[in-house]
């Protein structure tokens, strides 16, 4: 590293340039402020050493001209008795330490190893940043499949047009992030984005949510509130599982669109809003549509542009791209240096079939982090169905080293055990979904979709 040493006192000069260099440091020396300033200019410093009272420019003033000339080194300041109010100054202006005179060689060597140990981590969040960076597109989508690349070129050209968006698509594959990439590429972009997940609120709290309650118009209502369209007037509301909206409200939704209007939970009078509509769903809305609970003319509304993504096992090249990419984003956010993902684990990645998308991805991914030594990342620490491995005891002898018929398929195994697992769940709890949901350690909304996915539906009775 390379420190610069600052103090008007030649003897302690050399002292600390003999202590550091002693530490294998790189050290230069000035007399004061000036001379310090003048020699970061021509080469800047991992560390200024730095005294608080000295002739021409003070430590202060000098503290003040560094940071005006961008300089990026972290400036320890030492300060002699009776000196702390002025090193705490100090600090306050972008100090990083001070060290009272007088010290020892071991209480600066630790305060110089706890600001290099600072800057190593800057320096690798910086690497780290960088390599996100590169790994994101241009529209900040991971992956270069042809199925993911054609919906986001189709996304960038509907988003200069007011029109609504429907996104579809398995649930984990990422129809947020379409969404965002919408709004960010509109003329609204500098507008609020404000999305909303339509199964995650209560029906009797929703209408309530999207469009505002006046003041009195229920038990609690102390006040008027707006609504999510209100704080999306001038920018974009994503309506995140649209076919979760109970009937009734579906028909004040398709007021909105037609109208541009909405009307608050007890207020008379209708307000205007000014709101793109991107909506997304995980369910077969024209089947929805067929089967009464999905309004037609609503459909035909949000349908408009319609952006499918296709699930992640439709999307083989993308794999290795999105696992490099969510381990480079934990690793820094988790503090790790370098993380690495073995050939092996890396062929169990793409072999997997993942049910859950990429949002089973990110989480396995993350996992395996936090288990990995050092951020290496081998077989060893993915789980064991993404390693095609069913334990039979767990799953109630569903299986006895391979599957029916001896079949090794991953994905249709993998069917197979939820199907008989959430039938288990089902039977166990009376055909109670949510304590079904808690015993499979699925959310609800999960669970209905897998429900309907494997046509249990038919079987199971309809209580919760």
């Amino acid at each position: 590293m390379r420190i610069l040493v600052v103090d008007d006192e030649a003897g302690l000069r050399q002292t600390l340039s003999l202590i550091l260099r002693e530490e294998g440091h790189e050290v230069e020396a000035a007399c004061d402020g000036e001379a310090a300033l003048a020699a970061l200019a021509r080469e800047d410093a991992t560390i200024v050493i730095c005294d608080v009272r000295m002739p021409k420019v003070d430590g202060l003033l000098f503290l003040e001209r560094y940071r005006a000339a961008a300089g990026r080194g972290l400036v320890i300041v030492m300060s002699a008795y009776g000196d702390d109010e002025a090193a705490l100054e100090a600090m306050r202006r972008g100090a990083y330490d001070y060290i009272p005179k007088p010290f020892r060689a071991d209480q600066l060597l630790l305060v110089v190893r706890k600001a290099i140990e600072r800057e190593r981590l800057r320096w690798e969040v910086e690497r780290l940043s960088e390599e996100l960076s590169t790994l994101r597109g241009a529209d900040g989508v991971v992956g270069r499949s042809a199925g993911l690349r054609e919906v986001v070129a189709i996304a960038r050209k509907v988003a200069k047009h007011p029109s609504t968006v429907l996104v579809t698509g398995e649930s984990g594959t990422g129809k947020e992030l379409i969404a965002r990439l919408v709004h960010s590429a509109s003329p609204r972009s500098e507008r609020a984005f404000v999305a909303v997940n339509c199964a995650a609120i209560p029906d009797a709290l929703l209408e309530s949510e999207l469009f505002g309650h006046a003041r009195g118009a229920f038990t609690g209502a102390v006040q008027e509130r707006r609504g999510l369209f209100e704080e999306a007037d001038g920018g974009t509301i994503f309506l995140d599982e649209i076919g979760e909206l109970p009937l009734a409200l579906q028909v004040k939704l398709l007021r909105v669109l037609q109208e541009g209007e909405i009307r608050r939970v007890g207020d008379n009078a209708p307000r205007t809003v000014d709101v793109r509509v991107v909506a997304a769903t995980s369910r077969d809305l024209e089947d929805e549509v067929r089967q009464n609970r999905f309004r037609a003319d609503l459909y035909y509304r949000v349908n408009v542009v319609q952006l499918h993504l296709p699930p992640l096992r439709d999307r083989g090249e993308d794999i290795a791209e999105l696992a490099k990419h969510f381990a480079t984003f934990h690793a820094a956010r988790l503090g790790i240096a370098r993380p690495t993902l073995a050939a092996a684990a890396l062929r169990a990645l793409m072999d997997y079939s993942w049910p859950g998308n990429v949002r089973e991805l990110e989480n396995v991914i993350e996992r395996a982090l936090v288990l990995a030594e050092n951020g290496a990342i081998g077989p060893e620490q993915l789980p064991p169905a993404v390693l095609g491995v069913v334990a039979p005891a767990s799953a109630g002898a569903i299986f006895n080293g391979t599957g029916a018929d001896g079949d090794l398929s991953v994905k249709r195994g993998t069917e197979t055990l939820e199907r008989t697992l959430i039938k288990q769940a089902l039977d166990r709890t009376g055909g109670n979904r949510t304590r079904a949901a808690q015993l499979l350690d699925l959310s609800h909304r999960a669970l209905l979709y897998k429900i309907r996915e494997y046509g249990l539906d038919r079987n199971a009775p309809d209580s919760d």
